[in-house]
Formats: structure tokens, sequence, C-alpha cells
């Protein structure tokens, strides 16, 4: 009996002790090295790659897109059509899960891609429809833009839905419709667009990129200088 009793404390307390050992090396030693290293050498990409305007405050991640869109005239109607503030250089559309229906007391952001096929006539439509809005948004007294001039990304969404960049394509096709509703002038609005534009990742990978948000921020500045 004694014997049961001390093998049972015996493994309780190195159960016990193992349990603090783990704890401590497991829930704090490591996370704080890993931490750390994220801090100090990956800093940016460890706080959420954070963008940041002017005057230092944080607008948004460079790795999520956002909407641009003007204030909804009721905003209690969940049917009311967002449209697009068009100073704003406008990112791909996002035709993914949708908004949250589940829970409407939270706002969330849901990601996914639509699943259609491409001869589903919703989505054939609806790739024509954002056509159509792409050449009326952005053609302006001084330019015109034809509809084989509108990019892939114009009209569709990404897998995702949340992609953060536009092609350059699409960038330059905005920026007639930008300088004029801001009033800059173009050459000014497509130099912004050239020093925002990323190339291929390691000279080969993906294809030339613009991020909307750094654009937009950008262009804030610009506007405020």
């Amino acid at each position: 009996m004694n014997n049961s009793v001390s093998n049972t404390a015996r493994l309780i307390g190195a159960g016990l002790r193992a349990l603090l050992v783990l704890t401590v090396v497991c829930g704090v030693l490591y996370p704080l090295a890993v931490t750390g290293i994220a801090q100090a050498l990956f800093n940016d990409e460890a706080n959420g790659s954070e963008i940041k305007d002017k005057s230092g405050r944080v607008v948004g991640s460079s790795l999520i897109g956002q909407t641009y869109n003007l204030p909804k005239q009721n905003p209690d109607d969940p049917e009311e059509a967002a449209k697009p503030d068009l100073k704003w250089f406008q990112p791909r559309p996002s035709n993914g899960l949708g908004s949250n229906s589940i829970n409407t007391q939270y706002s969330l952001v849901l990601s996914g891609a639509t699943n259609k096929a491409g001869d589903n006539p919703d989505l054939v439509k609806t790739v024509e429809d954002a056509k159509a809005a792409v050449v009326a948004d952005n053609t302006t007294a001084s330019y015109t833009v034809k509809p084989q001039d509108v990019p892939a990304d114009a009209v569709t969404s990404s897998g995702s839905g949340l992609d953060p960049h536009i092609s350059p394509e699409y960038a330059r096709i905005q920026v007639h419709r930008v300088a004029e509703r801001n009033h800059l002038d173009v050459g000014q609005v497509d130099r912004l667009v050239a020093g925002h534009t990323s190339g291929r990742t390691l000279g080969f990978m993906g294809e030339p990129r613009v991020n909307v948000l750094e654009l937009n921020t950008a262009l804030e500045a610009l506007t405020k200088s």
C-alpha cells in the first residue's frame, strides 16, 4: 500500500515537473524567442505589413485589398449596391463569398472565389457589366477607354477575393479619371503609378503589379501637399 502511494506521488510529482518545464519552454521561452527574432529580422511582416499615411496613421495592410466606395444613401439597406468613389484608384472586383449574413452584429471580411465556370451565364453577365462600367467610369473628355483595352483583372475577382494588387494596365486606364477628379496633372498621376509598380519577384515569378492601397495612400499625400 505504501509503495503504491509512494509510486503514485512520484509519478504525480514527475508529471507536475514536466508540466512546469514544458510550460516555461513552450509557453514562455519559445514564443519570446520567435517573437524576438521576427521583430528583429522581419519587423514589417511580423506587424502585419502595415501601411501608414502621411500623418503616421495605419490605414491598412499591404496584403489585404480594400474597397473605395461612396457612403451608402441608406446604410441599413443591405440591398443597396455600393458605388465606387471615382476619385480613387479602384481595386479588382471582390466577388467571393460576399458579406457576413449569419451574424450581422459583426462586419467580417470573408475570403473565397465565385466557383463559377467560365461559361456560367451569371458570371458572363457580371464580367460584361463590369467591363461596361470600367469603360464608362474611366472615359473622360480627353481620354476614351476601348473595351478591348480593359484587362482581365478589372472585371474578375481573384481566387481569394482579397487581392491587394491590380495590373499596371488597369492602373493606367484609371489615370485620366483620377487626375480629373483630383484636379491633378495627368503626368503627375502617371508618374505616381510608375513609382508604385512592382516588377516580377526575383525577375521571373508572377507578373508586374500595383498595390492599390499604397498607390491611393500616395495619391492622398499628393492631393494634400
